[in-house]
């Protein structure tokens, strides 16, 4: 009976649920955030404003003293995972871990025991080359590498002294790409067109030559296939997307047939498996939670890739836990205009988002604590 007394106590007046007051702070283990970074937390370059507030409450800063795991999903690239996560670090004034970040081109990393001469497109200066050295590529290959061996390859581009300094001096003639990664958006799209369509066309990576049958060339993969992307100008602008577009428009003028590529980053399913054993594995190293959350919520700005991906991810057979979509208004995306992909919300920003998925995460325990309650509240009276 005095059990009993304790647990209706728990009940207020009218048998409203009264819930109890939070701890100082207490870590979750029942749901995570999975961020976009353009458009939702940073835009051309700088902190979107409630971005620095959204991570303070992450953290522990909210009334409801509870900690939440995260993690930053970008189909960006063109440096390491360490130096995005100083420059994100510095941004939004806390400090990321690597173990928390997915670049676009992060997945490729697990190719690098498949192909050994590779080359490595984007990016500014030498960067992407030592990304993909960093992940295990024997011997990366740039464009600049390839201009300096023959400066006929693109009529119009020359290497400036930095360039040249960076590339490094070989014989292609002899030399077979096995495949082409483009790591990073392009700054220079005619060049680098012209090299990798030289490839495409060529016989088993030999610069130089051309296949009769087109069907010769190395695979070539892409780190996302994001069309826009969102900056410090007023309208979106083009990125990787439009680069596998023009290609595979100039490809099948070329030769009559259909480019087959590869695209990495979001919304590509493998994409958000990733993200999935990175969650678990930054839970199991930082809190010795060796699970997935039961709830991830992603917040994304571009409905075509980071909507898309999570639904079709959620929906697919590959998920084992729930991915709730969450678009802010902040980025590519805008008011008035309706999405290709709906999304489970739509916010103002990534402090509402932020907000949006706790209060859902609180509400959903406290209706969970109001059905256990009830059914002790019915065992006892049917005693």
């Amino acid at each position: 009976m005095e059990m009993a007394k304790f647990r209706l106590s728990q009940l207020g007046p009218g048998g409203d649920l009264t819930p109890p007051s939070p701890p100082e702070t207490t870590f979750t283990d029942q749901y995570a955030f999975a961020f976009d970074i353009d458009g939702v937390l940073i835009r051309g370059g700088k902190p979107i404003p409630q971005a620095v507030e959204a991570m303070k409450v992450l953290n522990g800063q909210n009334e409801y003293g509870v900690k939440v795991p995260y993690i930053f999903v970008t189909n960006g690239g063109g440096k390491t995972e360490q130096e995005r996560c100083l420059d994100l670090s510095r941004q939004l004034e806390m400090e990321i871990s690597p173990g928390q970040f997915i670049c676009g081109h992060t997945p490729m990393r697990e190719m690098s025991e498949k192909y050994k001469t590779v080359l490595v497109v984007g990016g500014e200066g030498d960067k992407c080359r030592k990304v993909a050295e960093g992940y295990g590529f024997k011997d990366v290959v740039t464009p600049g590498d390839i201009i300096k061996d023959n400066k006929d390859t693109t009529p119009f581009r020359k290497l400036t002294e930095d360039e040249t300094n960076h590339s490094h001096a070989r014989n292609f003639g002899e030399t077979e790409i096995e495949a082409i990664f483009v790591f990073a958006d392009s700054r220079d799209w005619a060049g680098d067109q012209q090299i990798i369509l030289d490839l495409l066309m060529s016989k088993h990576g030999r610069l130089g030559t051309r296949s009769e049958t087109f069907d010769e060339g190395p695979p070539i993969f892409f780190s996302h296939n994001d069309i826009v992307w969102s900056t410090s100008h007023q309208h979106t602008r083009i990125g990787m997307g439009a680069l596998r577009t023009s290609l595979e428009a100039v490809y099948k003028g070329l030769t009559g047939k259909d480019l087959l590529s590869t695209a990495f980053g979001k919304p590509q399913i493998g994409t958000f498996q990733f993200a999935t054993r990175l969650l678990q594995q930054w839970r199991k190293d930082t809190h010795g939670i060796n699970a997935p959350p039961k709830t991830v919520y992603f917040v994304g700005d571009t409905p075509g890739s980071d909507i898309r991906g999570t639904n079709e991810y959620n929906a697919s057979n590959l998920c084992e836990n729930a991915w709730y979509s969450i678009l802010v208004r902040t980025g590519v995306f805008q008011e008035g205009t309706k999405p290709d992909f709906q999304p489970n919300a739509t916010v103002d920003n990534v402090l509402d988002a932020v907000k949006h998925g706790i209060h859902r995460e609180l509400d959903k325990s406290l209706r969970l604590k109001a059905q256990q309650l009830s059914m002790q509240q019915e065992a006892i009276e049917e005693e």
